[in-house]
């Protein structure tokens, strides 16, 4: 590998997969084939980014543009980042491993105000200034999206142009005019921005002055006629805009580790601490056709064994009954499992839970908000306690024996009684017992109110860190019972949040002042550290009380106003006086018109489902036959040999697993299932191979339903196997011939230096040699290397060959051999390329 390639520090850093950008479906183009190069930037780890379905969206849409090429790159972990500033080395694209300060545009998605730091960090380490006022031609226009642009006054100075709203035309027509721009000299950088501020959703921070009134408060002046209000951009009709049906299979773990499928977008129950209740309006539901068009396509495409259905309120989507029927009858066979992010009590029949359950059961979520029905009338969370009592005891009574629950505390007009109520609730489900058996658990979390803007509590008071924590704490005091977990929301973060959410561009002194200070990663729990976020407001003279702690007018000037969400002020301020008055709203789905403003009946109003339910070809039963007889006669055993070279040897075992068990899924092998509650494919690894660890020969046993052509299995798999993956043999055997294990392995080792050969001649010749190592209960105990080290030597310089014990109990990785044994640091064995060859192999290996 050369070794001036970003690939060469994979190898020093946890979970290196997350830096490869070589996924099933991800997009490769030569950036000088085309005419715009745009990277899209995820302020958090590869683990959250690569799971977002709008980075997915436009990943998608805008490599559809033949001009066009999009790479990604998300924020690198802290060892990774380490790396790169202590050696200089530029934060690189996934794909060609592109430096970003290269790129002609960068988009960051902001969705959440606690990654703000994490956008410093990504231009720090390409080597790009912070503010776009100190930027010039020289650098990449850098631009944002997302929920958080509603309110983009905290870090407006950094951007160039920030998207309100639906992305997946913006940023197209963002695109061509950058291209037509371009090809004109590209000097003029106002001219290109005047562009952008014409279209519809588009905001540019640099055409508004700045100034501050007698209440020093921000007030903004527009300076370019045409750009005083900036109006979100919609979507008004899902079926006609483009869907990722190929996404990206992400490697690792990803936090939303299966398919997302968006059925639907906005939401009209109109809960007044939602911000994305109100600026996701009006809803805008996918027909029914088209969905399960979707689902199929995306499932052969990725493999995936979860389908998630995705939307703000999917229990309301008009067509959820027929669709949820129809997706576990056609999948069901294939233990694809059907899941929803959460129930709104009530709105999901125990008849669809017994389908979801059919397959495997997943994770089961009420969100009640508030514990009483009184400070539920207020927030307009329409749903009864005795609706949230039966959508439990259906639960529990369905086979699922975990319910998570999520409330807020500090919600406006709270009382010690609303505490006492959430007790009550959480203790009464607790008590639930259907058929008068079974030990069920209740997981309640509760996190602090934090006013939103284009909301009707935008107006709102956050409460302070002391009551917050009074009342955490009481919460915990009395939900300490068997049986009930209780969790919470650091209030501390709580507050951060509140004063970026409703902040101006004061703000941005303060991130930077905090990204000095070492703030990242600020949304995870063990990265945040207030100290230094309070050290950073002293050095900016920010007030968080002035900012989050205070009840605003609803007069006054807010510094979103020039933001149109569609939304009226006019609405929002009604809807504020109703929950002061605490009467409900009903959902204008199922009602008459709430006049929220956003609709204009012509090209923006409510879509439902509709469409007949399509029919489809049962498929076959993949589940383990429980007659042993009837198993041997019909199901098959399949050994396969592959290869591990390459990138592939940066995947851990579990990847590996994952990316052999999808491949299969996309070749269309009719694998089998064990049977039970939670079924899982036949599928058996002979070795776990560690990180880093390449390999010429490692074997896998499937079970299939049916004997197939060796040959078709081999071509069929490797077509669906990323790079440094290859299937090299396929053979039916019987359950005798599968073998486990070899007794020895033999590994070549290819150093970056060469190893003193006294070193060796000390440890080969030594009678014994003693190293302590731990158990895999974590205990320690110590054993002879001599005894496990079959045969050692460098037959070259830099290259060693390994010949190590595998019999169960006195395995021993090379790398502990070359730490122990040779003395090699952490870092020269992180450089090495180790190759693992069949113990049988005695032919010369090539490198």
């Amino acid at each position: 590998m050369d070794e001036k390639s970003p690939e060469d520090i994979l190898g020093r850093v946890t979970r290196p997969s997350r830096y490869l950008g070589s996924e099933i479906n991800a997009i490769m183009k030569h950036p000088a084939d085309v005419r715009l190069h745009m990277a899209l930037a995820f302020p958090d780890l590869y683990d959250i980014g690569t799971s977002h379905f709008g980075m997915q969206i436009l990943y998608h849409v805008l490599n559809r543009e033949p001009d066009v090429y999009a790479e990604r790159v998300f924020a690198p972990a802290d060892d990774m980042a380490g790396i790169l500033a202590a050696e200089k080395r530029p934060l690189f694209s996934l794909e060609t491993k592109t430096p970003l300060s290269a790129f002609d545009i960068i988009g960051f998605s902001l969705l959440y105000e606690l990654n703000y730091t994490n956008i410093l960090l990504m231009l720090d380490l390409a080597g790009i200034p912070f503010y776009a006022a100190s930027r010039d031609d020289r650098h990449p226009l850098i631009i944002a999206g997302g929920p958080c642009t509603v309110n983009p006054e905290p870090v407006a100075d950094f951007f160039d142009a920030m998207v309100v709203g639906d992305g997946e035309t913006v940023i197209v027509d963002m695109a061509r005019a950058a291209i037509e721009w371009k090809e004109a000299g590209g000097r003029d950088r106002q001219s290109l921005l005047r562009r952008w501020a014409g279209i519809e959703g588009v905001y540019v921070p640099s055409f508004f002055t700045v100034s501050r009134d007698g209440q020093d408060r921000q007030v903004l002046t527009p300076t370019v006629a045409g750009h005083e209000k900036i109006t979100r951009a919609i979507v008004g009709n899902l079926d006609a805009a483009a869907f990722p049906d190929a996404p990206v299979l992400p490697f690792g773990k990803p936090v939303h580790d299966r398919l997302r499928l968006e059925i639907a977008r906005g939401c009209t129950r109109g809960c007044r601490f939602c911000q994305a209740g109100m600026i996701y309006r009006p809803v805008r539901e996918r027909a029914f056709s088209r969905v399960v068009d979707l689902a199929h396509k995306s499932l052969c495409s990725t493999g995936y064994e979860d389908l998630s259905l995705l939307s703000l309120s999917t229990g309301d989507y008009s067509c959820i009954s027929p669709l949820m029927t129809y997706l576990m009858k056609r999948y069901a066979k294939r233990r694809i499992a059907l899941s929803i992010p959460s129930f709104r009590a009530g709105s999901i029949s125990g008849e669809l839970m017994e389908q979801i359950r059919k397959v495997r059961k997943t994770g089961f979520t009420i969100a009640p908000e508030a514990g009483s029905e009184r400070m539920r009338a207020v927030i307009n969370k329409n749903i009864t306690e005795d609706e949230i009592i039966q959508t439990t005891t259906d639960a529990f009574g369905l086979g699922w024996n975990l319910v998570k629950l999520y409330f807020m505390i500090g919600l406006p007009t709270e009382t010690d009684e609303d505490i006492d109520a959430i007790v009550h609730l959480v203790k009464r489900l607790k008590r639930i017992r259907p058929g008068g058996k079974g030990h069920f658990k209740i997981n309640a979390s509760v996190a602090a109110f934090i006013p939103k803007s284009h909301t009707p509590f935008q107006w709102a008071r956050q409460t302070d860190l002391e009551t917050t924590k009074g009342s955490i704490e009481r919460l915990r005091r009395e939900l300490k019972i068997p049986g009930i977990g209780f969790k919470w929301q650091n209030p501390e973060t709580s507050l951060m949040e509140g004063v970026f959410a409703r902040g101006d561009r004061r703000l941005s002194g303060l991130l930077v002042a905090a990204y000095n200070n070492g703030c990242r990663f600020d949304g995870w729990t063990d990265s945040f550290r207030y100290p230094r976020w309070l050290d950073a407001m002293n050095q900016s003279g920010i007030d968080p009380e002035k900012l989050a702690l205070k009840t605003t007018d609803t007069t006054a000037p807010l510094p979103w106003d020039h933001i149109d969400v569609r939304v009226s002020r006019d609405f929002l301020e009604a809807e504020y006086k109703r929950a002061m008055e605490e009467l409900s709203t009903a959902d204008c789905r199922n009602g008459e018109c709430s006049g929220c403003g956003v609709c204009d009946f012509e090209t923006i109003l409510p879509i439902s489902s509709q469409g007949e339910i399509p029919s489809f070809s049962e498929e076959p039963d993949r589940s383990e036959k429980p007659d042993k007889e009837d198993r041997d006669s019909e199901n098959r055993q399949l050994q396969l040999t592959f290869k591990r070279t390459g990138q592939a040897r940066f995947f851990s075992h579990l990847e590996q697993v994952n990316v052999f068990l999808r491949a299969i899924n996309r070749a269309g092998l009719p694998i089998v299932f064990s049977a039970g509650f939670h079924p899982k494919a036949k599928i058996t690894f002979t070795d776990a191979l560690p990180v880093g660890i390449e390999s010429m020969q490692e074997t896998v046993y499937i079970t299939v339903q049916e004997t197939l052509d060796a040959d078709c299995v081999i071509s069929d798999i490797n077509r669906e196997l990323p790079q440094g993956l290859e299937i090299t043999s396929c053979r039916f055997i019987s359950r005798k011939e599968a073998g486990g294990a070899p007794d020895s392995l033999r590994y070549r080792v290819r150093l970056q230096e060469t190893i003193d050969p006294e070193r060796i001649r000390q440890f080969t010749s030594a009678k014994s040699f003693p190293y302590t190592q731990k158990t895999a209960r974590g205990e320690e105990k110590t054993v002879d290397m001599k005894q496990r080290v079959l045969d050692i030597s460098q037959t070259q310089p830099g290259i060693i060959e390994l010949c190590l014990d595998n019999r169960p109990g006195s395995g021993i990785r090379p790398a502990v051999v070359l730490r122990e044994a040779l003395g090699l640091s952490e870092g020269q064995i992180a450089e090495a390329r180790i190759i693992k060859y069949p113990a049988a192999d005695t032919e010369t290996k090539k490198d």
